[in-house]
């Protein structure tokens, strides 16, 4: 496959699994700069790819068109996918091994397999067993409109310092207790002169409330909740002007990764292992360790198993709050 080919890409949801796959499409156009490279998604989420200058044609399953590829690369690997790509026909069709069992045997057995330790992107890629690609140390990719990045601009003026919260994720044991959030917002507000977004869709308004129920008046002077008013790719652009952001196991950490913010991510349920963590960004991970019962899930559960969520309500909001601080100091 000399000449330049013609590759589609198949991921299909959801937000952090799919920005994960936009090193992957680089690294295709950079061993083939003039292959036509489409990609299907979920309608919901084309925005993320909109503007991609490495994709040439955007579809979703409904308006996938039949017809033939030279590669076709379906780092889904459901049976969703699997049924949609019955249309098209590809030379060459990769697919992503999603390690099922290796994950099996972390949550109910608590083996860990080296195997399993890499992150996604580097499985992704290793899907394309038959090409070669270039490790371009470089990270995720997204690329917010000019409306997007002037809605931005007008929430954050030049030279204010922003810390980026991510307060919500879809799963419960995935999710920072709201007092916890309120404590280390109250200390960094305290500490330094920084601005404070609350970040989210609409599903993380309860989480976002519950943490401004719980702020003094002289705190909220500092805090502005944007969860639920901004669309997905305003969201992007607002993490783009952060300065760094704190943030749950969510699709918004890997949002602020692409623009390589400072992150400082809380892992509860969630485990390295399973590949998630930020890719090619600075960062500092919270976690618990030594806990017999983590991970619980590979996804994340509605609720703690063992009654005590040990494995977020033991990551201190103080020891949140000094690294942040360090950060804003500049010692770290």
């Amino acid at each position: 496959m000399e000449r330049a080919p013609s590759i589609l890409v198949v991921r299909l949801s959801s937000i952090g699994d799919i920005i994960l796959t936009t090193p992957v499409v680089r690294r295709l156009k950079a061993r083939w700069p003039g292959a036509v490279i489409e990609y299907c998604t979920r309608p919901e989420f084309l925005c993320l790819l909109s503007g991609n200058p490495h994709i040439s044609l955007l579809h979703t399953p409904d308006t996938l068109p039949e017809g033939s590829y030279d590669l076709v690369v379906d780092l889904q690997n459901s049976r969703r996918s699997r049924s949609l790509l019955r249309r098209v026909e590809g030379e060459v069709c990769a697919r992503y091994r999603k390690a099922n069992w290796k994950k099996w045997l972390l949550v109910h057995l608590k083996l860990r397999v080296d195997a399993l330790s890499s992150s996604v992107v580097e499985r992704y890629q290793a899907s394309l067993e038959d090409v070669v690609l270039q490790d371009d140390a470089l990270g995720c990719e997204l690329f917010p409109s000019d409306e997007d990045a002037l809605y931005a601009s007008s929430l954050i003026a030049t030279g204010e310092r922003v810390l980026g919260v991510a307060c919500g994720a879809r799963h419960f044991t995935k999710r920072w207790p709201p007092e916890h959030f309120a404590e280390a917002i109250r200390l960094v507000v305290a500490g330094e002169k920084v601005k404070v977004l609350l970040l989210g869709g609409k599903d993380d308004r309860q989480n976002a409330l519950a943490i401004i129920d719980l702020l003094s008046e002289r705190t909220l002077e500092g805090v502005q909740d944007l969860t639920g008013k901004c669309t997905l790719m305003q969201t992007a652009a607002l993490l783009r002007r952060c300065d760094a952001v704190l943030t749950n196991d969510t699709g918004l950490m890997h949002e602020a990764s692409a623009f390589s913010r400072r992150l400082f991510v809380l892992f509860g349920s969630s485990d390295a292992s399973f590949g998630f963590l930020p890719y090619n960004t600075p960062f500092e991970l919270f976690e618990v360790q030594g806990l017999s019962c983590r991970p619980c899930s590979h996804i994340g559960r509605e609720r703690c198993p063992e009654k005590h969520f040990r494995c977020m309500r033991d990551i201190l909001p103080s020891r949140v709050a000094e690294s942040i601080l360090a950060f804003f100091r500049g010692f770290a």
